[in-house]
Order: structure tokens, then C-alpha cells, then sequence
């Protein structure tokens, strides 16, 4: 009899501690393999997009993954950020425009600022959200060098230069731009700038000599952005939400899943200056990054 008594408690023991993992995986929004998730109901994927845009690789996996779940019903895009470098910008953008032509609904949410590259980000959403005091706009592109000519030659420091072209030095911190340089570098820019004022105009449905009226760089409240039509609502991130559930079709309040992305350890920060430091001791001084910024 004890002994049965034992085997109950045993049992009861493992369903009970069963149902607690279930519920507590449940409450974490954990992920299965290919980015399915054990939440119950209607979903949405809120991917957020944070800080100076460098790297697109991380949101644009999580894109793809949520775009290939056939749980997550649209995507909300959350956005804060100042911009940041062309490639990664055009890519986040052009992997939500897949997702959106495959049928499934991108909202953006902005929240205190999706400037330059990040409203270029926003572009490729069926709809945009925006606070009345977000911050946007800033259209444009901008292309910095350090000028360090003066300061090197007091302190004696002289650079020797072979190159096999004329302009493989461009940017050099040790002179200054020739004239030929920054024709050169303005070309550059405007054909970039033409790319950004092309997917305004044509992802807004606005003309391109209008667009053209205020891409000059100038920052834009949510509500002026709203009345010049760059933004389709005014709204918050809750309002985000429940525009993207119309859009998708879902009945009452979804579940909101967010992608599970790697703690960042104090190892990693390490590994990364350790990397930012070996490649600032390889260069040769300048940069050709160039920014929606």
C-alpha cells in the first residue's frame, strides 16, 4: 500500500512539474525549429529594428524566419533609429518587401526617431505608423572624412603612398581632397540619393519632383510626415499592433511573438573590440562608408 502511495506521488510529481515547464515555455515565447512558437492563437512577429544600422544580418534572419512561418500571420517592425550605412539599410528593406509581395502584412511602428536609413527601412512596410513627435525624414546620404594633414605634419609623421590607380587613395586623412576627388565622390552620392528618392516616391506613390522638395536632410515631426504623406497613420506601437491584426484578419487581441536572439556576453564584447581595434591597426586611415544619416 505504501508502496503505491509512492508510485502516485511519483506520477503526480511528473505531471505537475510537466505542466509548470509547458506554462513557463508558454509564457517566454520560447522557439521551435524554424521559428515556430508553443503560444496558442492568431500571431505576429514584432521585429525591432535599434540604434545605428551597420549590420542587417541579424533582422534580416529573423525577417526570413517569420516570413516562412506560416503561424505568424504579419510582421510589425518596430523602429528607432538615427540610420546608418546604405548596403545594410537597402537590405532590410528590400527582405521586407518580400515578405509583403508573399501576401503577408508589414506594419512599422515608429517610435522616438526613424531617420534616413531608418525611414528608408520603413519603406518597405504595407503601412507606417508613426507617434506625432517621432523624428524622420532626413533624407539624404553623407559621406565623412577625417582631415588630419596639418596635425600630422607637426608632429613629424609623413605618409608614403604606392597605389596602382589614381583614386585608390581616396580620402586619404594625410591630404586633402583634389578637385577631380570630389566630383568624383558626388557622383557617388547623388546616385545613392537618387536610389533612396526613387523607393520614397514609388513606395509612397508620391512624384519624384515632390519627394525632391524635401529630401534635402531636413528632420520631420511623425505629424508633419503624416500630412506630406510619408506616413499612412499617427499612432503608437499598441495601435501598430492592432492595425496589423486588421490587416491579417485576426479576431480579438494577438499574440505577439518576438524572435529569441543571443545574450550578449561579456566574452562577445571582448571579441569585438578585440576585432574593432585589429582592423583600426590594418587601416590605412580612411573609410569609404557612406550613410543614410
Amino acid at each position: 500500500m505504501k508502496e503505491r502511495s509512492w508510485v502516485m506521488i511519483f506520477i503526480i510529481a511528473v505531471v505537475v512539474a510537466g505542466a509548470v515547464s509547458f506554462l513557463v515555455l508558454l509564457y517566454l515565447g520560447a522557439l521551435l525549429p524554424n521559428g515556430r512558437t508553443l503560444a496558442f492563437g492568431d500571431k505576429i512577429g514584432l521585429i525591432k529594428v535599434e540604434g545605428a544600422i551597420y549590420n542587417s544580418s541579424p533582422v534580416v534572419d529573423e525577417i526570413v524566419k517569420f516570413g516562412k512561418d506560416d503561424d505568424i500571420k504579419a510582421l510589425l517592425v518596430r523602429i528607432d533609429s538615427p540610420g546608418g550605412v546604405v548596403a545594410p539599410s537597402q537590405e532590410i528593406y528590400e527582405e521586407l518587401k518580400k515578405v509583403s509581395d508573399q501576401g503577408k502584412p508589414v506594419v512599422v511602428s515608429m517610435g522616438g526617431l526613424a531617420a534616413s536609413g531608418g525611414y528608408y527601412v520603413a519603406c518597405g512596410a504595407d503601412s507606417i505608423v508613426a507617434n506625432p513627435g517621432t523624428l524622420t525624414g532626413s533624407i539624404g546620404v553623407i559621406m565623412r572624412f577625417a582631415q588630419a594633414e596639418e596635425l600630422l605634419r607637426k608632429i613629424g609623421v609623413g605618409y608614403e603612398v604606392v597605389k596602382t590607380g589614381e583614386y585608390k587613395d581616396i580620402g586619404s586623412p594625410s591630404r586633402p581632397l583634389t578637385a577631380e576627388e570630389r566630383v568624383l565622390l558626388t557622383d557617388l552620392l547623388d546616385d545613392v540619393y537618387d536610389q533612396f528618392v526613387s523607393v520614397i516616391a514609388t513606395e509612397r506613390n508620391l512624384s519624384r519632383e515632390y519627394v525632391e522638395g524635401f529630401a534635402d536632410g531636413r528632420l520631420l515631426t511623425g505629424r508633419q510626415a503624416y500630412e506630406m504623406g510619408l506616413v499612412d497613420t499617427l499612432g503608437n506601437l499598441q495601435d501598430a499592433i492592432m492595425l496589423a491584426a486588421a490587416m491579417a484578419g485576426i479576431d480579438g487581441e494577438p499574440v505577439i511573438v518576438r524572435p529569441r536572439r543571443k545574450t550578449f556576453t561579456l566574452w562577445d564584447l571582448l571579441n569585438d573590440l578585440a576585432g574593432s581595434a585589429s582592423k583600426a591597426a590594418k587601416s590605412s586611415g580612411m573609410s569609404l562608408e557612406y550613410s543614410f544619416r
